[in-house]
């Protein structure tokens, strides 16, 4: 009888426990894109709390002209300058929070006269130590028979929600690498296609040059042989 209450208290528990995952790991996820237009500057506020860690990671993806490259500065609550890029295309910044406020994220384009560029930010906020490791929890517990069956039922639901707490950690760092390969390839594409538009652009004013030199060239030596026309009587005031 003790067993089965025991089995029917473990897939209760497990129930309840993968309903209740995604509020097992506490902390902040944050994923955008933004743009910065030529000579402005943009920030963007978070509140943190005493205790926290901030990752940050961005990208610049587009740029206009080749220029992939943005001004990066992050503030305490009270303006203080923690850390500080200038012109860089992407970087990653982790701060243990001293401070508990609201932090300003800001990326500046001010060095920029006509390029809007285009950024790729992932903001984390976690606290350190908030997971759990129920794999050596309980290794000193040998006798097992000595507890009782809600004793036991509570062990095995906290191997259960720090199991699930792992899995959903390793699945978030698997979806954030997707991420910035994702922010990578629309960098690449978006290079890409800037150098392709550039190309196209310089081969039409080859071309062009090409054909006006052309033209000229052919009006030119007609002018020579016809004795009557005005270009004709000018060659000769010139001596030519």
């Amino acid at each position: 009888m003790h067993l089965q209450t025991l089995k029917c208290l473990v897939w209760m528990g497990l129930w309840i426990v993968l309903c209740a995952a995604p509020g097992a790991v506490h902390g902040y996820e944050k994923e955008m894109t933004v743009y910065v237009d030529a000579g402005k500057k943009e920030c963007l506020y978070q509140s943190v709390k005493l205790g926290e860690t901030i990752d940050f990671e961005y990208q610049v993806i587009d740029g206009g002209h080749g220029d992939l490259d943005i001004s990066f500065a992050l503030l305490d609550p009270i303006g203080l300058v923690i850390v500080s890029d200038y012109k860089k295309s992407e970087n990653i910044h982790r701060h243990e929070v001293q401070k508990e406020g609201d932090y300003r994220f800001c990326f500046d384009n001010g060095f920029s006269v006509f390029n809007r560029k285009t950024v790729f930010f992932e903001l984390i906020v976690e606290r350190e130590g908030e997971q759990h490791h129920g794999d050596s929890q309980w290794n000193g517990v040998d006798d097992l028979a000595g507890l009782t069956p809600e004793e036991y039922y509570d062990m095995k639901v906290q191997d259960i929600m720090d199991f699930i707490g792992r899995m959903r950690m390793q699945l978030t760092k698997a979806r954030q690498l997707q991420d910035v390969l994702r922010s990578h390839e629309a960098r690449d594409r978006n290079l890409a296609e800037a150098n392709f538009q550039k190309v196209n652009n310089w081969s039409m004013l080859q071309i062009s040059a090409m054909i006006g030199v052309g033209l000229i060239q052919v009006f030119m030596v007609r002018s020579i042989f016809e004795t009557n026309g005005r270009m004709y009587m000018f060659w000769r005031k010139l001596g030519i």
